[in-house]
């Protein structure tokens, strides 16, 4: 199937690992040229029709960089993959997350898709109209819990601007969607500061068993693992291609089956 993709100018953010990196080579797959921004860049270089950036995407200034480049470039920017953000495990709970914490996470998980929306969305008003692919998470709406509490909280912030921005920039061509993975394999749950390592660390057991416990607490995965980055990519190419031109306002969830209501 042609995705529709072909010399089509996307912007992905957090795209030098994890799921950003999925994306940013799925995208190229499908002949995109893609404009990639993240702090380092080592790993996109060498990449055809990739240009990466180096941009600090949560400085108030850096979507919009990030953004303007693409455009200085090409001109116009068609898909924007808001895919950059992070989460700190907040073992203390409510009362020992501070308000510096809460404001970390909401500026990396939702003031920087914000904003580089508001300079996409710009652009794209001028040209047609485009799409954007907003990366959220399960945690905005299943089990919230304190352990992640301010992460959670800015992904639901993310989920409603979805939402309500889908009503808006319908009418002028742009479509905006949301993917909600639950537990993928990347750095955030599997690296050195990631779910693993962390809570292997406040419970004194080895990280796979940390994993395993944790999984299991909230209520385990029907298929027996964690999501791919590569699964999460597929997904957000097709909510990229003109193949879905009428979806907007939506929330895609791919979690190996961990919600179990309808």
């Amino acid at each position: 199937m042609d995705l529709e993709l072909k010399d089509r100018i996307r912007v992905v953010t957090g795209a030098s690992k994890g799921i950003g990196l999925a994306v940013t080579r799925a995208l190229i797959a499908e002949g995109a040229v893609v404009v990639a921004g993240a702090r380092t860049i080592e790993s996109l270089h060498g990449i055809e029709r990739v240009t990466p950036v180096a941009v600090d995407l949560g400085s108030p200034t850096g979507p919009g960089q990030l953004v303007k480049r693409a455009i200085d470039d090409h001109g116009r920017i068609d898909v924007l993959v808001n895919n950059v953000g992070g989460v700190r495990l907040r073992l203390k709970g409510f009362l020992g997350t501070s308000d510096d914490d809460f404001a970390w996470a909401m500026n990396i998980n939702f003031f920087a898709a914000m904003r580089a929306t508001r300079a996409a969305v710009t652009n794209m008003m001028g040209h047609g109209g485009g799409a954007i692919v907003n990366i959220a998470s399960v945690n905005a709406f299943f089990q919230p819990d304190t352990g992640t509490i301010d992460y959670g909280a800015a992904k639901a912030a993310l989920v409603n601007l979805t939402k309500a921005l889908s009503q808006e920039l319908g009418p002028h061509g742009i479509r905006i969607n949301d993917v909600s993975p639950g537990p993928v394999s990347t750095d955030l749950w599997l690296g050195d500061d990631g779910v693993a390592k962390t809570v292997a660390k406040a419970t004194g057991v080895d990280p796979e068993t940390a994993r395993k416990n944790v999984l299991a607490s909230i209520g385990g995965l029907p298929t027996g693992r964690m999501t791919t980055p590569e699964e999460v990519a597929t997904l957000v190419v097709m909510l990229a291609s003109l193949r879905t031109a009428n979806v907007t306002g939506s929330n895609y969830v791919i979690d190996g089956g961990l919600i179990k209501t309808l």
